[in-house]
């Protein structure tokens, strides 16, 4: 059993995710697996893209026509085709928005071989400078007939140690969801689980107009006297990811340097659930929400969980109350 994933047969059920693969992949890649197991009751649609750019896009088109995705998942490549498919809700996982160029500066030129099985058994393919060139060509298509509306159905994310694409700049240009994700170029399932899964789940309540219990978090609760996590503080906030609305919580003072501090260091340690999810206020009691996980006593419209207090010494504490709520 893989201890990194969790299936959650209610995220997108009934509902069909076009997973666009990476160059020299298929449909048949570790994360098409890995999409069937985590979301079992979604429809996964994952064709075998032609490698002539052209080709692909026009068989994206026709695939999208057909079927009606309700999200569009894009790595790599996939992800410079899925940036292109508008009027669908879609991520963009380490996009080569600059393929041409990614071709040429990692010596993708010349025999090249397919790194999962394809339908078709062919196993081995040639790169040339003319399809190279036409690569570079098909990501000129890029950004183009970029609407408001557009804009918040496209996410990003971008792994901090890909050494492959590097295009977190360029997609900030056109787009405002640029987040960046603890991982490399090749998605594993702990990145999928901690930075993909959060997106898709807020992308499904949108779609469903599902509202969430919220639960407020004071950055105090989660940090130790050695600015670490306290423990079991990242299990726990993960697990009330599947059923809670977080949301997490920082004094607001005058000095800019807090409010880059605060983010750091939830970026470091919380990640992409934080981004978007972050408050900055000196009046939590002011704070409108179901629950607030603080380490003052803190009277206002969220019932109090009080961290450290005799009935919440420990995040343990926090979690097996939650549980025993069962998503109320």
């Amino acid at each position: 059993m893989n201890p990194y994933i969790k299936q959650f047969p209610e995220l997108f059920k009934g509902k069909k995710v076009l997973y666009v693969h990476g160059f020299g992949s298929s449909g048949q890649s570790g994360t098409v697996t890995r999409i069937r197991e985590v979301l079992p009751e979604a429809i996964i649609i994952a064709p075998d893209l032609p490698i002539r750019p052209e080709e692909a896009m026009a068989l994206l088109q026709e695939v999208c026509q057909k079927e009606q995705p309700d999200l569009i998942i894009g790595t790599s490549m996939g992800g410079m085709y899925a940036e292109m498919l508008t009027g669908y809700d879609r991520i963009l996982v380490n996009p080569a928005l600059q393929m041409g160029d990614t071709m040429k500066d990692h010596g993708m030129i010349g025999a090249q071989h397919f790194s999962n099985p394809r339908q078709d058994g062919v196993q081995d393919f040639m790169v040339t400078k003319a399809l190279v060139k036409e690569y570079k060509e098909m990501t000129e298509q890029c950004f183009l007939g970029i609407t408001d509306e557009e804009q918040k159905r496209v996410w990003g994310l971008f792994g901090d140690e890909d050494t492959t694409v590097n295009t977190f700049d360029l997609f900030r240009e056109h787009y405002p969801t640029a987040i960046r994700f603890h991982g490399e170029h090749r998605m594993n399932d702990q990145s999928f689980m901690h930075s993909v899964v959060p997106v898709i789940r807020w992308i499904d309540d949108r779609q469903e107009g599902r509202e969430r219990p919220i639960v407020y978090i004071d950055i105090n609760a989660l940090r130790d006297k050695w600015d670490k996590p306290n423990s079991s503080s990242q299990k726990t906030i993960r697990t009330l990811l599947e059923t809670y609305q977080l949301y997490f919580v920082a004094p607001a003072p005058a000095e800019a340097q807090h409010y880059a501090d605060v983010n750091a260091w939830l970026y470091e340690y919380v990640n992409v659930p934080a981004w978007g999810h972050t408050v900055f206020s000196n009046q939590k009691q002011l704070l409108y929400g179901d629950y607030l996980i603080d380490v003052e006593k803190t009277e206002g419209m969220a019932t109090l969980i009080q961290f450290g207090s005799d009935t919440f010494k420990t995040w343990d504490d926090i979690a097996a109350y939650f549980e025993r709520l069962g998503g109320q």
